[in-house]
């Protein structure tokens, strides 16, 4: 068994797409997961399973919340391995960071940088962006909600035809610890 987090895009924004959790956890475990924990109520769910294709994954979460809820929420999937691997190779000085600070924008495939080439980072300085494993690290040094950097990065002229999803550095942490090794329930909220 594998463990996972599933990373869901855009639920319970504004009261937009809503999807308590305790409907995801039961609708995981639905799916043969076992292990289902979720932690916030942004979208962040993590579970064991014994299959190893992260897309057939998402792709059967998302036909089942569009199935139960009615709308269509993009996801993806990451193992435990593949987290950590993500946050230990973060660019900045994430110790020394407020978690609010520092995010990890998480995506469906590998992105270049040539899809940033119209971004000047001088113009944004002191914000800056690095490129990772299928994962872009923001430091926003005033939080997500007033970087002009994160709005240049998330237009749609940068994120076309990608799915990504970002999660601020305290959510990056706990999903870590949470998919790691023998971790027991984070958040004591098991399905």
């Amino acid at each position: 068994m594998t463990t996972y987090a599933a990373l869901l895009r855009g639920i319970n924004v504004s009261g937009h797409k809503r999807i308590p959790m305790t409907d995801l956890r039961a609708l995981l475990t639905e799916l043969g997961h076992a292990d289902v924990r979720t932690h916030l109520q942004s979208g962040n769910a993590v579970f064991s399973s014994a299959s190893d294709d992260e897309e057939a994954l998402a792709a059967e979460l998302e036909r089942a919340i569009a199935r139960r809820f009615g709308f269509d929420v993009p996801c993806l999937v990451r193992d435990g391995a593949y987290l950590a691997a993500v946050a230990a190779a973060c660019p900045f000085p994430a110790a020394e960071l407020e978690g609010k600070q520092l995010h990890i924008t998480y995506y469906d495939r590998p992105v270049d940088a040539a899809r940033f080439a119209g971004i000047d980072p001088a113009a944004h300085l002191p914000e800056a962006f690095a490129l990772g494993d299928r994962a872009l690290y923001l430091y926003a040094p005033d939080g997500l909600g007033r970087s002009k950097l994160a709005e240049a990065l998330s237009r749609t002229s940068v994120t076309k035809g990608i799915v990504a999803t970002s999660r601020n550095w305290n959510t990056v942490v706990t999903l870590v610890g949470m998919t790691a090794p023998g971790t027991p329930a984070h958040d004591g909220a098991p399905a």
